[in-house]
């Protein structure tokens, strides 16, 4: 199970990834937010300080719950004002303040786990030959039996689409859902990915069956 940690203080961070390794997790260390979307795709959980360079931990926890909704979300910060704790505590779903307890922290993320049910198993979504397990993060191919492999990018653009289905989703609306910045007319950067997308998924990429393109509008997924 892999969590998401960000923290620029390489002595707390060095001492917290070592911390919950040691309980069994295994820990993407980010050093600054600047790639935390992309990273929490493939996480379970997000710890994250405030005190951060670049984008402050307020803002990168904002960006990670609209992003990824179900995320549970810890701050672990040295800002112990009340303002700040109401603050974090608008997105975040537990705020630890330091100096800390090593156990207390494992507690805290275990508490959250379970709140989340991130251990149980998902009951898979059913589209095509494709099985998608969106809590899980994975893509099951029914007549292989293999998952198939997308980059974080690819598994936000799917997965936005699949909680969006049979809806048409404009372009705009997908691009800002995942990179969280304002799409900029021209920019083919979603269209190389939807590509990439459907060589992965579709039976035949250039009949695809399942991320369907709407001339002049956008793309939508049906089940």
């Amino acid at each position: 199970m892999a969590l998401l940690y960000i923290e620029d203080d390489k002595e707390i961070g060095g001492f917290v990834q070592r911390l919950l390794q040691d309980k069994g997790f295994e820990v993407v260390w980010l050093m600054n937010g600047e790639q935390a979307v992309e990273e929490a795709g493939n996480c379970e959980l997000a710890i994250l300080d405030v005190m951060l360079p670049g984008l402050d931990g307020f803002t990168v926890g904002q960006k990670l719950k609209k992003a990824f909704p179900s995320l549970p979300i810890l701050m672990l910060t040295a800002r112990t004002g009340i303002e700040d704790k109401l603050h974090g505590l608008q997105f975040a779903d537990d705020y630890l303040t330091k100096p800390f307890h090593p156990d207390e922290l494992a507690a805290r993320v275990e508490v959250l786990l379970r709140r989340f049910d991130v251990h149980a198993a998902s009951t898979p979504l059913s589209i095509k030959h494709l099985l998608v397990y969106e809590k899980e993060n994975r893509i099951v191919d029914r007549r292989t039996k293999e998952e198939v492999a997308l980059t974080g990018k690819q598994f936000q653009i799917f997965s936005y689409l699949v909680r969006h289905l049979g809806h048409i989703l404009t372009k705009e609306q997908i691009y800002e859902a995942v990179w969280n910045e304002p799409y900029i007319e021209g920019d083919k950067t979603l269209m190389v990915h939807i590509r990439y997308l459907r060589e992965k998924l579709e039976k035949d990429p250039a009949a695809p069956e399942i991320i369907e393109t709407v001339r002049g509008i956008g793309y939508r997924v049906r089940a």
